[in-house]
C-alpha cells in the first residue's frame, strides 16, 4: 500500500477531524436511560450486597449475567435500603429505580439462562489467618468456594416504564467438557442505536471480533485471529512459548482510519527468553555496580524495542484514501532517574579473610540510576519519526477534554 502524500501535520489535522466526528456520536450515549438504570443498578448493589449462590460473596452485574441455574426476584426496598428476595424457581428478576435519587420501582431486569452442565468453582471467601488477642491464637477461616454452571446462552431485557430500553444476549459452545468454550459471543443493544457485539472462536485458529455501532455506523471494530492454542495455555504444567503462535490484528476507527498489523507472539518470546538468560544483574558490591546497573537497563529496553520490531508489524492507514500514513515502531527511551548514595564496596587494598573481603562504606558518592522504557512511535514517509503519545496531544486537548468528559458522564 503507498504511503499518504498528506503531510504529518496534514494527517494530525484530518485525524482530529474525524475523532471529533466520532465523539460527537458517542455524546448521544451520555443520555441513555438504559445507561442510567444500569449504572444505579451497579450503585445499589454496592449499597446492599448479593449473592446469588447464598454464600457471603456480593456479585456485580457481569456476574449477575453469566451464572446460569440461579433464581430469585429481587425488589430493591427505598426505606431499609437493602434488597427483598423473593423465591423463584424460574426466573431471575431485579426491580429497582431507574434514577439514583428516585424512589419508584419503575425498572426491571429479567435475566433467562440454559446451563451448559459444566460446573467449576470460583472462589467466594478466601481463606484468612489473624491473632486473635482474646485467646492468643492463630485463627484460620477456610476458603469458601462457590460452585457455578456455566450458560450456554443468556437472554436479558431491561425495561423502564413497561418500554424495552436494552436487551443482552449470550450464547456458549462447550466441547469434551472443557471449562474454555469452542465459540462465545455477547451483544449488548441499547434502544437509542448503540450495539456492542463480540465474537470469540477457539480452534486451529482463533478469533475474537468486538464492534460497537451507533445507528449501524461504526465507532470502533476490533479484530484479532492467532493460532494460539488456548487449552495448551490453560495448563499451567507446561511451557508457554510454544503454544503462543502467531496473530493478526486489525483496529477500524469509524470507516476510515484502521491499524493493522500482524505479531509472531511465539519467536518473540523465546527471543525475549533467550536474551535474558544471558544477562546477568550485576554485583551490588562492585565498585561500578551503578555503571554497570544503567547499561543493563538499557540493553533490556533496546533488546525489547528489536524483538518487537522484528516480530510485530503495525501500520496505520487511511480507509477512504487507500493510503498507508505511517508504520508503528517501538523505541527504546530514557526513563526515570534518580540519586543514590553509593552503598558498602570491596575494599580491594585489604587481602581476603577465610574467603570475605573487606567493605568500606561511600555515603558521599552518589551514583545515578538511571531506567528506560520503551515507547511506540509513528515512522512516515519521509522517515522522519514521532513518539505516539506526542503526535495524538499536541492539538488534541479539545478532544481529550470532550472525551475525558464523556467518561465522567457514566459516574452518575
Amino acid at each position: 500500500m503507498p504511503y499518504s502524500s498528506l503531510t504529518p501535520g496534514q494527517q494530525k489535522l484530518k485525524f482530529k477531524n474525524e475523532a471529533n466526528a466520532m465523539l460527537l456520536e458517542m455524546d448521544k450515549m451520555k443520555t441513555s436511560s438504559a445507561i442510567e438504570a444500569i449504572q444505579n443498578l451497579e450503585n445499589l448493589l454496592s449499597i446492599s450486597t448479593i449473592d446469588l449462590l447464598n454464600g457471603k460473596n456480593s456479585n456485580e452485574i457481569a456476574e449477575l449475567l453469566n451464572v446460569s441455574d440461579a433464581y430469585g426476584i429481587y425488589t430493591w426496598n427505598n426505606q431499609t435500603q437493602i434488597w427483598n428476595k423473593t423465591t423463584s424457581t424460574t426466573e431471575l428478576k431485579f426491580i429497582f429505580p431507574a434514577k439514583k435519587n428516585q424512589t419508584a420501582n419503575n425498572t426491571i431486569l429479567s435475566s433467562k439462562s440454559v446451563s451448559s452442565g459444566i460446573k467449576i468453582e470460583i472462589v467466594d471467601t478466601s481463606a484468612n489467618t489473624y491473632y486473635d488477642f482474646n485467646t492468643n491464637t492463630w485463627v484460620s477461616t477456610p476458603q469458601i468456594d462457590d460452585e457455578i454452571y456455566l450458560p450456554t446462552s443468556v437472554d436479558a431485557k431491561l425495561t423502564i416504564d413497561n418500554q424495552q430500553v436494552a436487551s443482552f444476549i449470550l450464547n456458549a459452545k462447550y466441547t469434551n467438557g472443557n471449562q474454555a468454550p469452542e465459540e462465545f459471543g455477547y451483544k449488548l443493544i441499547l434502544s437509542d442505536g448503540y450495539v456492542w457485539d463480540n465474537i470469540a472462536k477457539k480452534g486451529i485458529q482463533n478469533s475474537f471480533n468486538s464492534k460497537f455501532t451507533y445507528n449501524q455506523k461504526n465507532m470502533l471494530d476490533f479484530n484479532v485471529d492467532s493460532n494460539t492454542k488456548i487449552d495448551a495455555l490453560l495448563n499451567e504444567d507446561v511451557q508457554l512459548n510454544s503454544y503462543q503462535g502467531k496473530g493478526n490484528t486489525l483496529v477500524k476507527i469509524l470507516d476510515n482510519f484502521v491499524l493493522f498489523g500482524n505479531m509472531d507472539v511465539e519467536t518473540a518470546s523465546n527471543e525475549s527468553d533467550a536474551f535474558s538468560a544471558t544477562q546477568v544483574f550485576p554485583d551490588y558490591r562492585s565498585r561500578d555496580y551503578y555503571t554497570k546497573r544503567n547499561i543493563y537497563y538499557k540493553k533490556q529496553s533496546e533488546s525489547e524495542a528489536t524483538i518487537f520490531n522484528k516480530n510485530v508489524k503495525l501500520a496505520l492507514v487511511s480507509k477512504k484514501d487507500g493510503t498507508r500514513i505511517a508504520d508503528v515502531v517501538q523505541r527504546s527511551v530514557i526513563g526515570s532517574t534518580y540519586n543514590t548514595p553509593q552503598v558498602w564496596v570491596i575494599d580491594s587494598s585489604v587481602p581476603t579473610y577465610g574467603g570475605y573481603w573487606t567493605y568500606n562504606w561511600q555515603s558521599s558518592v552518589f551514583q545515578t540510576v538511571q531506567y528506560y522504557d520503551t515507547e511506540l512511535y509513528l515512522r512516515f514517509n519521509d522517515n522522519t519519526e514521532v513518539a505516539m503519545n506526542v503526535y495524538f496531544s499536541e492539538g488534541f486537548d479539545t478532544i481529550e477534554t470532550k472525551f475525558e468528559n464523556f467518561i465522567d458522564s457514566f459516574n452518575r
